[in-house]
């Protein structure tokens, strides 16, 4: 009988370290989504008040995971606060092929809260499912003269 009980004891102990061991399943999985946000326009170059600049942004996971969500915005790079451009609307585009082609224009005009002599910011953002996951942020610099 004394034979018997050191190998269940050995037996239990043994299965006890491994089931111990076993909480990476709890874990959760953590994606590499590797998201570029590659802003082709506008450029750097000076604008003037009346202007409609062409915005295009490509956004994409190198990875090729989906891209969830998106967000342009162009803001007074002196008072950010001070936002003339936020899009689109709803910026979950969930898109399974892993890139995203953002184009729209936009007037600087002054109905659109832009004035001359001033510098702006678009800022492109790409993250994914959960807000900040993954999340990449590019922005670019112009400057507004009069017209």
């Amino acid at each position: 009988m004394k034979k018997l009980i050191f190998p269940l004891i050995l037996l239990c102990s043994f299965s006890f370290l491994i089931t111990s061991c076993d909480d990476d399943d709890n874990e959760p999985e953590t994606i590499d989504y590797d998201y570029h946000a590659h802003i082709n326009s506008p450029n750097t170059d000076d604008k003037n008040v009346g202007d409609t600049i062409h915005i295009h942004v490509d956004f994409e996971s190198h990875a090729g995971e989906p891209v969830h969500h998106i967000y342009v915005k162009i803001y007074n790079k002196a008072d950010s606060t001070q936002v003339v451009y936020n899009e689109p609307d709803d910026a979950h585009v969930h898109v399974e092929e892993g890139e995203y082609d953002y184009h729209a224009d936009f007037p600087l005009t002054a109905d659109k809260g832009i004035s001359a002599h001033s510098d702006w910011i678009l800022e492109a953002k790409v993250w994914g499912k959960e807000a900040g996951e993954g999340e990449v942020v590019e922005s670019i610099e112009f400057h507004v003269h009069p017209e």
